[in-house]
């Protein structure tokens, strides 16, 4: 499918400020992409330069040819009080020249949970349902590329779940581009992260491949009996603690992934273990953000830029 996204050399400057340091992003067709970073890091004017809304000081953006098919959510929508859900929903579409009936428009509200409030004017919205009608917004023109800057930040918990898992849900029929302070959203939805620092992208590429190399521990899946495989395990002298996290599922913490690797199959062979399966046992992505941006919990609140 066509929708992919690429960035080559992406430079943005403020005056004397260099927000965008030379940026290379590749989003595959398809894909939920998770743009993160601390506070300043670059992710809002890297989102804006792709969708148009400013102009890049240097460097090259392709959209793999899609055109108008392109919607932005910012993180703060606004929109005129007096118009309806409905009305919106409308306009967003004509505004890139694209005609939509009323079954179109009510689909596109009830996706985002807004279907009862289709007649309703939007002056008396909340910030949830104002980011509800944002997304609804885009994903009536149907896009080939989805770009969404905080979508879920003003919803409640129950909300935020519905609009991450709708996003996750676009996989492989939309490519979508988030930005999100909420780690765990972005570690649940998305198969490729983009990691800014100070304008700078000091990772990209696939999650998984992300958090396994960052694991310090090994996830081990025993049969019963399993307290000869615990003992074993920790008097190696490259284990650092075991604990059984469910019956038969050993979380290992290790001090060198080298020599666990090359150690757990004696230890096991010399247990008498049966083994059901073994590898890294996956991190968080906010243990792996702090690592990579050189920041701490004391600003894991304030990622946002």
């Amino acid at each position: 499918m066509s929708g992919g996204l690429s960035t080559t050399g992406l430079v943005k400057r403020y005056g004397t400020i260099q927000a965008l340091a030379g940026i290379d992003l590749e989003v595959p067709p398809g894909s939920v992409y998770g743009l993160v970073g601390p506070n300043g890091s670059g992710k809002t004017t890297a989102l804006e330069l792709i969708v148009g809304l400013r102009r890049p000081s240097a460097g090259l953006i392709d959209v793999g040819g899609i055109g108008e098919r392109v919607a932005y959510c910012p993180d703060a929508a606004e929109f005129d009080p007096w118009l309806t859900a409905s009305e919106v929903v409308t306009l967003s579409a004509g505004l890139i020249g694209r005609n939509v009936d009323d079954a179109k428009v009510k689909g596109a509200l009830a996706q985002v949970g807004l279907g009862d409030a289709t007649n309703r004017k939007v002056g008396g919205f909340s910030r949830g349902m104002l980011s509800r009608l944002n997304l609804g917004a885009a994903l009536v023109c149907e896009p080939t590329l989805l770009v969404a800057d905080e979508p879920a930040a003003a919803l409640d918990p129950a909300g935020r779940w519905e609009v991450i898992e709708l996003l996750g849900s676009l996989a492989g029929r939309t490519t979508v581009i988030v930005s999100s302070h909420n780690l765990n959203d972005v570690q649940r939805i998305c198969d490729r992260v983009g990691v800014l620092a100070a304008g700078r992208l000091v990772y990209q590429g696939a999650l998984r491949e992300l958090l396994e190399r960052a694991a310090t521990a090994l996830r081990v899946v025993v049969r019963q009996p399993t307290a000869p495989v615990v003992e074993a395990l920790a008097a190696a002298s490259w284990v650092t603690g075991v604990r059984e996290e469910q019956p038969g599922v050993l979380i290992v913490e290790v001090s060198a992934m080298d020599a666990a690797e090359e150690g757990l199959p004696v230890v096991l062979a010399a247990s008498g273990a049966r083994l059901v399966e073994a590898g890294p046992a996956e991190g968080s992505l906010q243990e792996v953000f702090f690592q990579l941006t050189g920041t701490g919990p004391a600003g894991a609140g304030a990622q946002e830029g």
